[in-house]
C-alpha cells in the first residue's frame, strides 16, 4: 500500500491544537512538507519541531484567523505563489452550542463565514497547483452530525451540513483532474472542544461531569472518546496515494456512535 506523501505540501488548517494538531503531526509522518494554520504563532513554531523530519521534510505554519476573510485572502495568495499545496485539510472549532430556536443570524452568519466561505477560499486558491502537479486532495473535518444532528448543536449542525454538500459537489466537479474531496466525520473526541460541551451539559442538568462524561461514553460501543491521532489517522490515509479513488464520501470515525449508516 501507497502511503507516502515525500514531496508533497500539505495545508492544515486548526493546527495548534486538538485534531488539527494531530493530523498535522499524522501526515508529516507520511513525510510530507506541512504548513501549519491557525492564530497562534508560539504555538506553531514549537509545534514544528514535533512534527516527523526524517525524510527530510520542510515545514513551516501560516497564522491566520478566519474571521477576517480579507486577510485570510492575501495570505494564501502569498503562500501558493511560493509553492503548490498538494494535500488541503479544513479543520476549524465548531460553533458555540444552544438550542437552534435561540440562536442568532448573526450566529449562523459568522459560523457559515469561518467555515463554509473560508473552506471555499482556500479550495479555489489551491486548485491550480493541484491541476499542475496533478496530486490534490481535499479533506474537510466535520462531525457526524452531518449524519445525525447533535442536541443542543443547533448551528454547527446547520453549517456542517452545508460544508458537507459544498464538499459533495466539489468531488463531483473536481474528479476530471484526480483530485479527491472527502470529509470526516468526528465522533465525541478527547479535544478541548468536548471538554466545553460537557462542561455546558454539566451546568445546564445539574450533573457531575463525571455523570456527563459516564452517559457520552455509554452511547459509544467502544465505550471511550476518540482520540485526536485517530482522527488524524483517518486523514493522513485519505491524503495518501492509497486513497486515489476515494472520492465524495463521508467518513465516520466515531466508535460506532452514530445510529445510521
Amino acid at each position: 500500500m501507497n502511503l507516502s506523501l515525500k514531496g508533497k505540501n500539505a495545508l492544515v488548517c486548526g493546527s495548534s491544537k486538538g485534531i488539527g494538531k494531530a493530523t498535522a503531526i499524522e501526515i508529516a509522518k507520511l513525510g510530507a512538507n506541512v504548513t501549519l494554520v491557525s492564530r497562534s504563532p508560539q504555538i506553531m513554531s514549537d509545534l514544528i519541531h514535533e512534527l516527523d523530519h526524517n525524510q527530510g521534510q520542510d515545514h513551516d505554519f501560516l497564522v491566520a484567523d478566519f474571521t477576517q476573510i480579507d486577510d485570510l485572502k492575501k495570505k494564501i495568495h502569498g503562500l501558493v505563489s511560493t509553492k503548490s499545496i498538494h494535500i488541503l485539510v479544513n479543520n476549524t472549532g465548531g460553533p458555540p452550542a444552544g438550542p437552534i430556536v435561540d440562536a442568532r443570524t448573526e450566529d449562523f452568519l459568522k459560523a457559515y463565514n469561518i467555515h463554509l466561505i473560508c473552506n471555499h477560499i482556500l479550495v479555489q486558491s489551491v486548485l491550480p497547483g493541484m491541476k499542475k502537479d496533478e496530486y490534490g486532495r481535499i479533506i474537510n473535518i466535520i462531525s457526524t452530525s452531518v449524519k445525525a444532528p447533535l442536541k443542543g448543536l443547533g448551528v454547527s449542525n446547520t453549517t456542517r451540513g452545508a460544508v458537507a454538500n459544498w464538499a459533495k459537489t466539489m468531488a463531483n466537479e473536481l474528479g476530471a483532474f484526480g483530485i479527491t474531496v472527502n470529509n470526516i466525520l468526528p465522533g465525541a473526541t478527547d479535544t478541548g472542544r468536548l471538554n466545553e460541551i460537557i462542561e455546558s451539559k454539566a451546568q445546564k442538568s445539574g450533573k457531575s461531569k463525571a455523570e456527563v462524561i459516564q452517559g457520552m461514553q455509554a452511547a459509544i460501543p467502544l465505550g471511550r472518546f476518540g482520540k485526536p491521532s485517530e482522527i488524524g489517522a483517518a486523514a493522513a490515509f485519505l491524503a495518501s496515494p492509497a486513497a486515489a479513488y476515494i472520492t465524495g464520501t463521508n467518513l465516520t470515525v466515531d466508535g460506532g456512535r452514530t445510529v445510521c449508516l
